[in-house]
């Protein structure tokens, strides 16, 4: 795993993030990783290419939360995700996450406690997902 710290968004970090977030919050989503100083951007290689990257904001020295998480499509189902959550998992024993449904099952699995926040935008539910290292 490696901090992302360049001044400028990278083609491959650009088209992760573009999958976490829409195109138009690429930008401003990236600077906040370079500007404030309780995000963090992790990238992860895998094959000799960027393949992933998550994304956090520190809430407290044991909490923080997953703002960002993406691997590349024809790299799925390969561990990278969850290499990325063992990752963050070994640096704080608490971590939320607030995805949609087709995330749910991605975090389930890894054994996060799965909340509906209902529809939090029309026609779209979201789900509050909770993990704390036992």
């Amino acid at each position: 795993m490696n901090i992302v710290q360049a001044n400028t968004i990278s083609p491959a970090i650009r088209k992760l993030l573009s999958f976490a977030t829409s195109d138009k919050k690429v930008e401003q989503e990236y600077e906040k990783y370079i500007l404030l100083s309780n995000r963090t951007l992790y990238s992860v290689e895998f094959e000799g290419e960027i393949a992933g990257c998550i994304g956090i904001e520190q809430i407290s020295l044991s909490e923080c939360e997953i703002k960002h998480i993406a691997v590349l499509a024809d790299k799925r189902g390969k561990g990278i995700g969850s290499k990325m959550i063992n990752f963050i998992a070994s640096k704080y024993p608490s971590i939320v996450a607030e995805t949609d449904y087709e995330a749910v099952d991605f975090y389930r699995r890894y054994g996060f406690f799965i909340t509906s926040l209902g529809e939090k935008y029309p026609g779209v539910e979201r789900f509050l997902c909770q993990y704390n290292k036992q």
